[in-house]
């Protein structure tokens, strides 16, 4: 029930479908390929906990106490560093570090976003974004996707539909690498033309990236900030580092970064000092990249697993796609099937995917599905696929 004294935004926050099935992926014995976890095994632990204890021990008077709102200097410009892997070259000073990417959008949100203003997204998006948007009342926009992402002539055709029907439209939220939940990865020759539809039609491109370092195949693909300086850029640590630390960023134009931090600082204040001198340890003293390299190989080995398993896994007439990075792949069942009703079969063998309803804010993505291949070992998800097999005969036959 709705508390009487609730503010009638509380409504729109809703459920993430990752967490829905939280409990039952946990169950004894369950194959888990739903939540997006990076594979923190080969993190040197017995050194990050040395380095946190002399952090503490050594400079425990400024690791625990408050700090800048902006975030540690010398992490921001460790951060430039990360995003010069992406083609972006960034002034520290244009930086603000947040509790997470998370924090970022609702940032960006409270600041573009009255209630009923519209913020496009791929179709289908992350579900935590779409929370977030419709959280502080924006409405959520599909722009219509295929294998090498958004679809320019899409985009300008939905702003143009929105705005004859008196929408105001003010953000275009995209991940391009290796997208959530898709896997999808938007063409290098999109990237510009893109970049150019928002800003001929005055709408602030949101470019989320936490997965672009971790492609297992092919060249890297500059960001699209790495071109276009008016784009407000995400980065994250979550999936390159550690997601408990909760550290990401916004690389923005210094007005709109400026403003942000206020927003921060009436929110957190700033992101846990403590967690980013560790950050800062682990990017400036520790062979991070090293370790990155280690864990792209593992997440290649999982993904080959998966996909070479899913011919004989899902229904007939099924189809997928082949992320050349990143935690996931989106499947989509044949016409009439239910992903949800899958889904119910499937934990009943013991293995358990996202149902791809959640990842559309409008309730479309009925026959679609996301799998993790990030956390499970190969041998894992071979027999989680053996699992959904068997389930997806029962499916067939009922």
């Amino acid at each position: 029930m709705t508390h009487p004294a609730f503010a009638q935004r509380e409504k729109h926050f809703r459920p993430s479908p990752v967490r829905s099935v939280w409990d039952v992926s946990m169950e004894p014995g369950m194959i888990s390929l739903a939540g997006g976890n990076p594979d923190l095994a080969g993190l040197p632990l017995d050194a990050l906990g040395d380095a946190a204890s002399a952090l503490i021990r050594e400079h425990g008077t400024e690791v625990l106490q408050y700090s800048t709102g902006a975030g540690i200097d010398e992490l921001r410009t460790e951060l430039t560093r990360v995003m010069a892997r992406a083609g972006i070259e960034a002034d520290p000073a244009d930086l603000l570090v947040t509790a997470g990417s998370q924090m970022a959008l609702e940032l960006i949100t409270a600041m573009y976003c009255d209630p009923g203003d519209v913020v496009l997204a791929e179709g289908p998006s992350y579900v935590g974004a779409i929370s977030t948007f419709m959280g502080l009342e924006a409405e959520v926009s599909h722009v219509p996707c295929d294998a090498d992402g958004i679809v320019p002539d899409a985009l300008e055709a939905r702003i143009a539909e929105l705005r004859a029907a008196g929408k105001r439209v003010k953000l275009l939220y995209t991940i391009p690498n290796f997208n959530n939940p898709s896997g999808i990865t938007l063409a290098a020759d999109r990237r510009p033309r893109i970049a150019e539809i928002c800003r001929e039609a005055g709408i602030v491109l949101v470019e989320d990236d936490p997965y672009g370092l971790v492609r297992f195949e092919g060249e890297t693909v500059p960001a699209i900030r790495a071109a276009d300086p008016s784009v407000i850029y995400l980065g994250s640590l979550s999936k390159i580092f550690s997601p408990g630390i909760r550290i990401g960023w916004v690389l923005a134009p210094r007005e709109v970064r400026d403003r942000l931090q206020l927003l921060s600082e009436s929110t957190t204040i700033h992101a846990s000092t403590l967690s980013q001198h560790l950050a800062l340890t682990y990017l400036r003293d520790f062979d991070w990249s090293g370790h990155l390299d280690r864990a792209i190989v593992r997440y290649r080995e999982r993904a080959e697993a998966l996909l070479e398993a899913l011919p004989s896994a899902l229904p007939a007439g099924s189809t997928w796609t082949r992320p050349s990075g990143g935690f996931f792949v989106w499947a989509t069942l044949p016409e009439g099937a239910s992903a949800d009703e899958l889904f119910a079969l499937a934990a009943e063998e013991g293995v358990v995917f996202i149902p791809g309803s959640g990842f559309y804010a409008d309730g479309q993505g009925e026959r679609e599905l996301r799998f993790s291949f990030s956390l499970e070992s190969p041998e894992r998800i071979r027999e989680g696929m053996t699992r959904l097999a068997r389930a997806s005969e029962r499916y067939a036959r009922r």
